[in-house]
C-alpha cells in the first residue's frame, strides 16, 4: 500500500488536540503523533493511504483555523520514516554515524524521507520537535559511502525548505557515542 505522512502544527495546545481528533475522525488514518512540543506549540502526525491523509490535512488544517503554523503532506514516503517516528528502529550495527539537524518537525521528516531513498542506510532515531525548541533531528547509519551520500540528499531536501541547521557524517565513531546512539 502507498503510505502518506501529514504533519499539522498549530500555536494552541487546545486547537492541536482538536485537529488532531478531526484528522482522525475524518479518515481511516494512524495518529502517530498527537503531542505538545517547544515553544508551547501542538504537533499532529498521521500515516495512511494518500487520499486518506489528504482528507485528515484538509480537516487538520480546517479546525486549526488561525492556529495553523505548519503543515506537509508527503506521500509515497518510505516505510522507515514512519516506523522511526514510532520509535520501531532495529538494533543496528554502526558502522558510520549522519547526524541532521532542522528548524521544524516538517522538514525533519522531508529531510529523513530523502536520506533514506537516495542510499541503503538505517534510521536510528527522528525525533520531532519535543524539548528542543521545535527542532527536529534524525541519526543514521550504513557504510561510510552510503551515508555521505544519504546526508547529500537530505541537506538538499532540508536547504531547500529553507530549514538546514547542521549535518555532520562521523565515519567511525567511538564505542561510547554509538551504545549512546541506539
Amino acid at each position: 500500500m502507498t503510505h502518506s505522512i501529514g504533519i499539522v502544527e498549530t500555536s494552541s495546545i487546545a486547537k492541536g488536540f482538536e485537529a488532531a481528533d478531526s484528522m482522525v475522525k475524518t479518515a481511516n488514518v494512524e495518529l502517530v503523533e498527537a503531542c505538545a512540543i517547544c515553544p508551547g506549540k501542538f504537533l499532529v502526525v498521521v500515516v495512511g493511504g494518500v487520499a486518506d491523509v489528504k482528507a485528515a490535512m484538509a480537516a487538520g488544517a480546517g479546525t486549526a483555523g488561525e492556529t495553523l503554523v505548519d503543515q506537509m503532506e508527503l506521500a509515497n514516503v518510505d516505510s522507515a520514516v514512519p516506523e522511526a517516528l514510532r520509535g520501531v528502529s532495529a538494533a543496528v550495527d554502526i558502522n558510520a554515524l549522519g547526524i541532521l539537524e532542522t528548524f521544524t518537525a516538517a522538514s525533519g521528516v522531508l529531510a529523513a524521507d530523502a536520506a533514506v531513498k537516495a542510499a541503503s542506510v538505517t534510521i536510528i532515531e527522528l525525533r520531532l520537535a519535543r524539548g528542543m525548541a521545535g527542532k527536529s533531528f534524525f541519526t543514521i547509519t550504513g557504510n561510510v559511502g552510503a551515508v555521505k551520500a544519504a546526508m547529500e540528499a537530505a541537506k538538499v531536501a532540508a536547504t531547500e525548505a529553507g530549514l538546514l541547521v547542521q549535518a555532520v557524517v562521523i565515519p567511525s565513531p567511538h564505542e561510547a557515542l554509538k551504545r549512546l546512539s541506539l
